[in-house]
């Protein structure tokens, strides 16, 4: 119950509030020069090569490759216009800037182009698109909240290419400071092979989420005062803020998990989850005060500040795990504190997510000691580390400069069972996590411009999968950059 909206996330919340809060957070430190910029990117497509159909293969290799986000990098001398680094089969780098070749616009100071990033196939030609949030795009004045835009990037066997840019025009509604586009997610949420993109707004009134390229549907915005959500709206909730998506009733389709982490319902920034079936028109609504979810909704909790979507009991159904960095838990917090954190998890069935099996994690029953500057759940990543077909998390703690994993077990879900704790040099370590292909968990620290990549193995039952003794650090960037802040999932 401790922290601020803008505090308790740290670097994350400050561009999830402004951009300028932001400059609060940044090191001085650097690890090693950023990244070189890109060559030209190839056009057109060679003839007789195809795209493989792996997940985040942005160009037709077979292998997976990464995107990771530097927001606040320096581009053609302006500050924070942001930049996109690829790993092309997570090694060969190249680098996306609005000053790109054949890239629409140009770079701004301020832009924060990669505040979001998002990989799927969204035009069904096998080969990975990217979108790149661009959230502080087009401000008023400094300080000022942007109004935000998302630029696409086609795959293809020679690599992503710039493609359509979109707004809240695109999407029928009027521009504004709204920060279209400060979350991003992918996912088939009408079931016809392809994936439809899923766009954050929160600063359109309480919140909004875009949906683009669903079948038979002109892209639009479903906000809490959407007939079917029916949900009172403010100004400060910011819904849309964080998104997921995935298939919790195991019906073909995927829905929608729309993180409202300043959401206030009977107290100050509780935070709110809403589950989105789009194709059905059905929302609903979990909060700590949800029937069964262990604790209560507390002021400035931010549930939902964090999720991900994961199979973690390996029944065929997606299961949603929702952060929840600001719960108090040290005895005599102050009101100003960041908070020890916890993450709730909520296991997918037949109709969809059931709070009746839902779990509540913290360090308390793990490995570490809950402190209040911890933010435990302040990010999410699940993917099956140790290949025996259920899914693990991995757990952020970015005060602690940790991650904890906790394995997924057929026999009831994630246990706590060797769960493992991994510390990092500073930086935020844990600030944003990405499982990847090959049983692998990228582990950023942003204020240090470092990403660790931790391999894992083949062992069936519950244990993490991930080896702490592997680790490796396998790109860096100037600390001031926030490389890291966001990184492509595998999509898995």
């Amino acid at each position: 119950m401790s922290g601020t909206p803008g505090n308790i996330t740290d670097m994350r919340a400050a561009l999830l509030t402004s951009s300028a809060l932001a400059a609060a957070f940044l090191s001085p430190s650097a690890v090693s020069p950023a990244p070189a910029a890109a060559p030209p990117l190839s056009w057109p497509l060679p003839a007789g090569r195809a795209c493989s159909g792996v997940p985040s293969d942005f160009d037709g290799d077979g292998r997976a490759d990464l995107a990771v986000a530097a927001p606040y990098a320096t581009v053609g001398g302006h500050a924070r216009a942001g930049s996109v680094t690829v790993l092309y089969g997570m090694r060969t780098e190249r680098r996306l800037t609005q000053d790109g070749p054949g890239v629409p616009g140009e770079a701004e100071a301020g832009d924060a182009f990669g505040s979001a990033l998002a990989a799927g196939d969204f035009d069904g030609d096998r080969c990975a698109d990217l979108a790149v949030g661009v959230s502080e795009e087009d401000r008023a004045g400094s300080g000022a909240d942007g109004r935000g835009a998302v630029h696409l990037f086609r795959g293809s066997p020679d690599g992503l290419r710039p493609g359509a840019v979109l707004d809240a025009g695109d999407l029928g509604r009027r521009r504004g400071p709204d920060r279209f586009g400060a979350a991003l997610a992918s996912g088939d949420l009408d079931g016809d092979g392809d994936d439809e993109l899923v766009i954050g707004i929160p600063g359109l009134g309480g919140g909004g989420v875009g949906v683009h390229g669903l079948k038979g549907r002109k892209p639009y915005v479903v906000t809490q005062d959407s007939g079917w959500v029916d949900q009172a709206e403010r100004v400060t909730d910011q819904f849309g803020a964080v998104l997921a998506t995935g298939d919790f009733d195991g019906d073909g389709r995927d829905e929608i998990a729309a993180g409202a982490p300043a959401d206030t319902i009977l107290k100050n920034g509780q935070g709110s989850v809403t589950v989105l079936d789009v194709r059905r028109r059905k929302a609903v609504q979990l909060t700590q005060d949800s029937p069964w979810v262990t604790g209560r909704a507390e002021a400035w909790d931010a549930f939902g500040a964090a999720l991900a979507v994961g199979d973690f009991n390996a029944d065929g159904r997606d299961d949603l795990a929702v952060g929840v960095p600001g719960e108090g838990l040290t005895a005599n917090q102050r009101a100003m504190d960041y908070g020890d954190g916890t993450v709730v998890t909520v296991y997918g069935a037949r109709d969809g997510l059931q709070t009746a099996n839902s779990e509540a994690w913290s360090q308390r029953g793990l490995k570490g000691r809950p402190r209040y500057f911890d933010r435990f759940g302040a990010a999410l990543a699940a993917g099956d580390f140790n290949g025996d077909g259920d899914d693990e998390l991995a757990i952020g703690v970015p005060g602690e400069n940790a991650v904890q994993v906790l394995a997924g077990t057929r026999s009831g879900g994630l246990t706590k069972k060797n769960d493992l704790l991994i510390t990092g040099g500073g930086g935020d370590f844990g600030a944003a996590l990405a499982a990847v292909p090959g049983r692998s968990l990228v582990i950023a620290a942003p204020r240090a411009g470092r990403l660790t990549l931790l391999r894992g193995g083949v062992r069936e039952g519950a244990y993490p999968g991930l080896r702490r003794a592997a680790a490796t650090t396998f790109a860096t960037a100037a600390g001031d950059t926030l490389f890291g802040y966001a990184i492509t999932r595998s999509g898995s």
